[in-house]
């Protein structure tokens, strides 16, 4: 895993103030695929993590935070991923 990323993530927990479950991080090619990850996936760079979310005060907690951190925030029903990747579009969120 990149550092900067991990030092991104755990300013993000702190300020959210919650343990933070990460769901998935580093990925090889072979699980990304498995897992059904895209073929670009950040996960296989290492700056790339899903952190699981248990109900809607949760993932506004989360939300919050990872936005102050990271250009690039999707949000599922059951997680949030966030990445820093520069050869991606920054500054978006999408849904699942």
């Amino acid at each position: 895993m990149n550092e900067q990323f991990i030092g991104a993530l755990n300013m993000a927990r702190k300020d959210a103030g919650i343990p933070f479950r990460i769901s998935s991080g580093y990925r090889c090619e072979s699980h990304n695929k498995k897992v059904g990850g895209v073929k670009d996936s950040s996960h296989t760079k290492g700056i790339a993590a899903d952190i699981l979310t248990s109900g809607s005060e949760e993932r506004r907690k989360i939300l919050v935070a990872v936005l102050r951190y990271f250009p690039r925030v999707g949000i599922h029903k059951s997680f949030i991923h966030v990445d820093l990747d520069i050869e991606k579009s920054g500054d978006v969120v999408w849904v699942y």
